[in-house]
């Protein structure tokens, strides 16, 4: 088979799945309107001290609780999770977002501020203990 022949095939192809499904255009078009709306929160999120912060603390929080805290960027989320638990901070075209499972199983979600202290946002996912400084020995 030929190169012009492959294109044929593909071309005829492309056609006949733009017929099967007339809407994907469309959700193509919101796909990318929406990623340009969240395009500039997901850069702030990426580059800001506060994750930087959020990493550190997060490692002497997983420390304190004798677990690892994994982290991870899917895309533009990130990731932390441990003993089964998970927290994801998202870019929204409102925002940055926060969700996590609390302690009794409900899904918690809510803004997040980059200009405030990463400890608020693991105390209230792996409660007060992970967060707290243990008393000081004199």
């Amino acid at each position: 088979m030929d190169f012009l022949d492959s294109l044929e095939n593909s071309l005829k192809n492309l056609e006949q799945q733009q017929e099967r499904d007339p809407n994907a255009a469309a959700r193509q078009m919101e796909a990318r309107r929406l990623a340009g709306e969240i395009a500039p929160w997901a850069d702030a999120l990426k580059n800001s001290p506060y994750v930087q912060n959020l990493f550190e603390k997060a490692a002497v929080a997983g420390h304190r609780l004798r677990s690892k805290i994994y982290m991870a960027w899917l895309e533009n989320t990130l990731r932390l999770e441990t003993k089964g638990r998970w927290c994801e901070i998202r870019p929204t075209p409102g925002g940055i977002e926060y969700e996590f499972v609390s302690a009794d199983g409900s899904t918690l979600t809510g803004p997040l501020d980059l200009s405030s202290d990463p400890d608020t946002l693991l105390g209230r996912w792996l409660g007060e203990a992970a967060v707290s400084q243990p008393p000081s020995r004199s």
